[in-house]
């Protein structure tokens, strides 16, 4: 039997992370390049004349004197980490197939778990940002699922408050094979939440599949052609041919969450799923993960702690 080679590809280890990204200058360096790939330009002025100031790590505009840093305005503004620590984090999260928690994190970068959970926190939003802007095309299988059960002694089946909704969605290409794939947490498996869901996330055109739930109708008010399959429930309902990657990935995430993280909250569940689907969508080729968000990273706002605590993002 032939070998998967998106499975067996080298990825990045370790060593080549700290022989490319060991030293603060050589993080300071790859942020500078991903921040102003084409030179450095002046946010107040746009002025490309500008002095660096190393015993502060700022770069001074000649023009206006505007100063500012690598991570100004970005998701690692303001932070008192050592970039180093950064590039560890980013590397040991979008390398873990499976999934790292804060806790395994923190002993592996040498912080506190209150630390680590904001570290780990401010990658999942950008790898969240990142993946809302792609829409999912071409066929595209789609169902509905809850995270989550019963509590003890509460209401049981789809209405138990303790069940979470979200819609998974996979692409496949013509061969049948899965390319790309996207979680997203809803209030709800309603008309109007569907197709809020679909003009969001869905590209005009697309072959959307799903099983029977009536909802699912929806996906035509964002330009897609749909077709319902009556699954009829139970264990074979789950390996239909027209469902079965969607099925799969949903499997997958679960029992990954299950058995990496003590607990997830649900308002940052959206982050936790967009963790597993942006690793998923560039999965092949793991020797660009790193520079791939970090290039992003620079460009995504900042997300101070009392955001991070309060986002409740619903997709």
């Amino acid at each position: 039997m032939s070998k998967n080679m998106i499975q067996h590809q080298h990825g990045y280890s370790l060593l080549r992370l700290f022989e490319n990204y060991g030293t603060e200058k050589q993080c300071t360096d790859a942020l500078f390049e991903w921040k102003w790939p084409s030179g450095f330009i002046c946010s107040k002025c746009g002025s490309k004349s500008y002095c660096s100031l190393k015993s502060r790590n700022i770069y001074q505009c000649n023009h206006c004197h505007h100063q500012t840093s690598v991570t100004a305005n970005t998701i690692f503004e303001h932070t008192k980490l050592p970039l180093t620590v950064w590039f560890l984090s980013v590397h040991l999260i979008t390398q873990a197939k499976t999934g790292i928690s804060a806790l395994a994190l923190k002993r592996e970068i040498g912080v506190s778990y209150n630390t680590a959970w904001k570290i780990k926190q401010k990658i999942m939003q950008v790898m969240k940002e990142q993946d809302d802007k792609r829409k999912l095309s071409g066929k595209v299988q789609i169902d509905d699922a809850y995270y989550g059960g019963e509590r003890h002694g509460g209401k049981r089946g789809r209405g138990s408050e303790n069940k979470i909704p979200f819609i998974a969605a996979v692409s496949t290409n013509d061969e049948g094979h899965p390319i790309y794939m996207n979680f997203n947490v809803v209030e709800g498996f309603r008309l109007t939440e569907v197709s809020h869901w679909a003009k969001k996330h869905l590209s005009s055109g697309s072959l959307v599949s799903s099983d029977g739930l009536t909802c699912f109708t929806a996906v035509e008010d964002a330009g897609c052609e749909h077709s319902s399959t009556v699954t009829g429930g139970g264990h074979e309902s789950v390996t239909k041919e027209e469902f079965i990657w969607v099925n799969s990935m949903i499997g997958n995430v679960k029992n990954s969450i299950t058995g990496t993280y003590h607990s997830v909250r649900d308002k940052h569940l959206p982050r936790y799923f967009a963790e597993f689907c942006y690793r998923f969508n560039r999965r092949f080729s793991l020797k660009d993960m790193l520079p791939r968000f970090m290039f992003v990273a620079m460009k995504t706002p900042p997300m101070p702690q009392r955001l991070l605590s309060m986002a409740e993002a619903y997709g």
